[in-house]
């Protein structure tokens, strides 16, 4: 996180105990680090307090694919796919395990 700087921003939607929290609280607070953009933390749903009031800091909650779009996608991948089957024709999304 050090060598991003003080221009530099920290991004994190993987999984929050692939960030040290505790050095990048203390990064920002010294002004060492640039800001952060963040939905996921170290020890969720607890969101340490410093970075609520933080003007180079964005928290977002963690939704992962839990969009709208991405469900009613979803539904109908597996509709296509119901349809598909029982019509005895390709899959939308078919899978070759056996290459």
């Amino acid at each position: 996180m050090k060598a991003l700087g003080k221009r530099g921003i920290l991004v994190n939607v993987g999984r929050g105990a692939l960030v040290d929290e505790k050095e990048l609280v203390k990064l920002l607070v010294g002004g060492e680090l640039g800001g952060a953009g963040l939905d996921v933390f170290e020890d969720e749903p607890e969101v340490p307090r410093e970075l609520f009031t933080m003007d180079n800091v964005v928290l977002s909650p963690h939704k992962a694919i839990a969009t709208i779009e991405a469900i009613e996608g979803l539904i109908q991948l597996v509709i296509g796919n119901m349809k598909a089957f029982f019509s005895n024709k390709p899959l939308l999304s078919q899978l070759n395990l056996h290459d």
